[in-house]
């Protein structure tokens, strides 16, 4: 698995602030396996301290792109 990470920069009062973070996961896994990642997607940041750590002041976003491995 990799993910590619883009974030959202704003600037105020002069100073660059990060509003939004998106994440996309790229998961090489049989096609059969599908649920399991979802369930795991659609559950995984409330687990996560670093997502709990700053959901509250960034918004952020995930999604996940699957790959059948060759």
């Amino acid at each position: 698995m990799t993910a590619e990470v883009t974030g959202e920069v704003e600037v105020e009062d002069k100073v660059l602030v990060i509003r939004r973070i998106h994440v996309v996961y790229n998961i090489i896994a049989p096609a059969e396996e599908r649920e399991t990642i979802e369930r795991v997607h659609n559950t995984h940041a409330n687990y996560c301290p670093v997502y709990r750590s700053l959901c509250k002041a960034i918004d952020i976003t995930t999604e996940y792109r699957l790959q059948e491995p060759p």
